[in-house]
């Protein structure tokens, strides 16, 4: 089953609440997807996305993307669809680094290999757990009375998981993280994310502020060595996320006792086959994670589905469903969360099919 052709799509996803804020002033109102169809010699097609948050939050952008499918695309042409170690390999070796130009390949090849053995990614990926799992809302930077507020018709929706993005001027985010506990109810949890935004004393001080409230603090700051110094000096449970990027800093996060939980992303790591390692190893060292991507639609929710859904429970702390933050639906079949949380399709692959009216015309084709 050999891969005949890379196709890729730009499709553009507008914001439900208009835009979205994170530390530093930073704010997108409109994501970049990229939408990539493998086709191969015997006619089955997968479907994989990718789609970077953009180049001031990750080293990814979305031109990008397309920029390095041309590079990469023509290695790939003749390769086995299904053998995604030893793909995975040749993606390695014919375009070092840029893990997010490879993960919407990889994750295209599951849904081949899913297709072509008349199973769900779920499964492939280890099996399902339970009937779904638990979703998180990340709560866009604002005043403190606006969070609350966002916080507020969240819950209603369901969510019992929210992720607060702080990383601003300490004193307003202690009042951000100070207002929204309390009004949160038994089982919540909140996480104050702050997305690299505080230098170490600030993050010591807000972490130092809030020790009396239930709140996972996560990636206070830019680096991973002065996020471990935050660490040393905090009593609050710690999460890891934009150090994170390959298994040898997991390994380097255990030896240090940096983290309870790690977020996981699938394009930051280069795709399904590479994030499957990457939990299965916290898996075996015993942390917690949220898994996710860097942002997506219709393809990217599916593809998370599939992972968290195949994820044992006690060691999914949540995940999320990026496709209900965005206006535009691309794919038919895609999950749709219910009361805070999702499932994974039970069809062959990632049980989705792309609307090629959304689609529109291809901005790549390799042959």
């Amino acid at each position: 089953m050999r891969i005949s052709k890379i196709t890729a799509y730009r499709v553009d996803l507008p914001l439900c609440e208009k835009s979205y804020k994170w530390s530093g002033g930073k704010s997108v109102e409109v994501f970049d997807s990229t939408l990539v169809a493998v086709e191969t010699d015997t006619g089955l097609v997968g479907y994989g996305e990718v789609c970077p948050l953009g180049p001031f939050y990750l080293p990814a952008y979305a031109e990008g993307v397309r920029a390095g499918l041309r590079e990469l695309g023509p290695h790939l042409i003749g390769e086995h669809a299904c053998q995604l170690n030893k793909l995975n390999r040749r993606m390695d070796s014919a375009l070092k680094g840029h893990p997010y130009v490879k993960s919407a390949v990889d994750m295209a090849c599951w849904d081949i290999l899913g297709k072509a053995t008349s199973l769900p990614v779920c499964d492939l990926l280890g099996g399902r757990y339970g009937d779904d799992f638990l979703l998180y809302r990340a709560i866009s930077q604002d005043t403190p009375e606006r969070m609350v507020a966002m916080v507020k018709s969240y819950r209603a929706e369901g969510y019992r998981r929210f992720q607060l993005k702080v990383g601003g001027d300490p004193d307003e985010d202690i009042e951000r993280i100070r207002s929204v506990a309390a009004i949160l109810c038994p089982g919540d949890r909140l996480v104050a994310d702050a997305n690299t935004g505080w230098v170490q004393h600030e993050a010591v001080r807000v972490a130092r502020a809030v020790k009396d409230i239930d709140v996972y603090m996560e990636q206070p700051c830019l680096t991973y060595d002065e996020c471990l110094a935050v660490r040393r000096q905090c009593s609050l449970p710690f999460i890891l996320d934009e150090s994170i990027d390959d298994l040898s800093v997991l390994l380097r996060a255990r030896s240090d006792m940096v983290m309870d939980v790690v977020n996981l992303k699938i394009s930051k790591l280069g795709g399904l086959t590479k994030i499957r390692q990457a939990r299965d190893l916290c898996i075996s060292m015993g942390f917690a994670m949220t898994l996710e991507d860097s942002w997506g639609g219709d393809i990217t929710t599916a593809a998370i589905a599939h992972l968290a859904h195949s994820t044992p429970p006690e060691f999914l702390f949540s995940s999320t469903d990026f496709n209900s933050y965005v206006t535009v639906s691309h794919c038919e079949g895609a999950p749709q969360r219910l009361n805070g949380r999702m499932s994974a399709s039970t069809r062959p692959g990632l049980g989705i099919e792309p609307k090629m009216d959304v689609l529109g015309k291809p901005v790549l084709e390799i042959s």
